[in-house]
């Protein structure tokens, strides 16, 4: 079953395309659809087998994205890996939120849609778009069954002690406040996968993920289910993040409103876009150039470095306490993948856990997967590619297998 993976995001949409079966899950392509701010669309392309790929499209050549230009891309008759668009038997969807309508990927409908358009206030910068593309797809190919994978349904098996704010009750009750932590798909993948490099059923083990990219989330997995996660009601609650603040007192929004006279606006974009690695240390919020520039000399790289670092093994600490021990803790995302000096920064400060570092595999270890642990580790640690769109695609192959039987 071929099938094709949508992540539509606000200025960019990604995509992939999988041929699924019980016996082999094989990538054919993948793009990248972005706006870079002018009256055009830039795609990078890439099948398995052939090279990257770059073509500008005029906003007037586009009326779906979905449509002119992913699909063009995929049936083009030079770098394309299908003949024409009715070999793609299902469309799997990266959704946002859920709420508390979904614990699980659904096959979308009418009434799916409803729901995914009530989580809207939940997550404002994202779900319009994941509906958006869609409706595009509905558009595109009308008789081809559609799935939602939701980042929130993961987390939807934490204990209400973890996910309940202490807030009057009725604010949960009537407007669903509480945690919901996302990430949940690339969660999944990484703690099924650490299980499957350990030789060990999952739900025998006590892991621990770490989603370090410009957002960033941990998520504490006790034999197979989220029993807890860093990100909240929203994105922004956690870890320190490439824009995002994580998790601050929440007088301090008074407090700055009140002083500077600010918006409600304002008050949201100077704690989504102006805060985390970049408003700490005034250079970036890309993590590559925060250490460059920490060897460089820069006190306040350094200092971002090191509450990012910091307040991540506080998490760690804290989970592991979570679940009464911890046997294996993994890295993943932009991040977590490639920067060996912040794996290798977090896990100093765990030796009470019995974590141990191979400096040598660690080092080694960028983009690719790799236990990092030494030997003598109490407690194995791996950088691992996290793999979301793999996880949509078989959670799609499986719900459309079952509606054809």
């Amino acid at each position: 079953m071929k099938i094709l993976v949508l992540n539509y995001g606000s200025s960019t949409v990604k995509f992939q395309l999988f041929d699924i079966t019980e016996q082999k899950k094989e990538f054919l392509a993948k793009g990248l659809v972005e706006h870079p701010g002018i009256e055009e669309w830039m795609l990078t392309y890439y099948t398995k087998d052939k090279e990257k790929i770059i073509e500008i499209f005029e906003d007037t050549q586009v009326t779906t994205i979905v449509g002119d230009i992913i699909i063009k891309s995929l049936t083009d008759k030079k770098y394309g890996v299908i003949s024409s668009k009715s070999e793609i038997e299902a469309v799997g969807h990266r959704v946002v939120h859920g709420g508390e309508f979904f614990s699980q990927s659904v096959i979308i409908t009418n009434e799916v849609k409803q729901k995914i358009r009530e989580c809207i206030s939940f997550a404002p910068l994202h779900n319009p778009h994941n509906l958006r593309g869609i409706e595009h797809t509905e558009e595109v190919l009308p008789n081809v069954p559609q799935v939602a994978v939701f980042d929130t349904a993961f987390h939807t098996t934490m204990p209400s002690y973890a996910f309940i704010y202490a807030l009057p009750f009725n604010y949960y009750k009537e407007y669903g406040i509480r945690r919901y932590g996302f990430h949940g798909t690339s969660h999944r993948y990484v703690s099924h996968r650490t299980a499957e490099l350990m030789n060990q059923p999952i739900e025998k083990l006590k892991i621990i993920t770490c989603h370090l990219g410009n957002g960033a989330s941990v998520c504490a997995v006790k034999y197979g289910k989220s029993v807890d996660t860093s990100m909240g009601f929203t994105p922004l609650e956690g870890l320190v993040m490439g824009t995002r603040c994580g998790s601050i007192d929440p007088a301090i929004v008074l407090q700055i409103m009140a002083r500077e006279n600010i918006s409600l606006h304002d008050m949201h974009t100077i704690l989504n876009r102006q805060s985390g690695l970049l408003g700490i240390s005034g250079i970036s919020n890309d993590m590559r150039e925060i250490i460059e520039e920490m060897k460089k000399g820069s006190n306040r790289a350094k200092l971002a470095f090191e509450v990012f670092t910091y307040t991540l093994r506080k998490y760690i600490g804290a989970y592991a306490a979570a679940m009464d021990g911890v046997d294996a803790i993994s890295f993943t995302a932009g991040i977590g993948e490639n920067a060996p000096l912040v794996r290798e920064e977090v896990c100093k400060g765990l030796s009470f856990l019995g974590v141990k570092i191979d400096d040598v595999k660690n080092k080694s270890a960028i983009g690719v997967e790799k236990e990092i642990s030494s030997d003598d580790s109490k407690i194995k640690v791996f950088c691992i590619p996290t793999n979301e769109e793999l996880i949509i695609a078989i959670e799609t192959f499986e719900l459309v297998s079952k509606i054809r039987k």
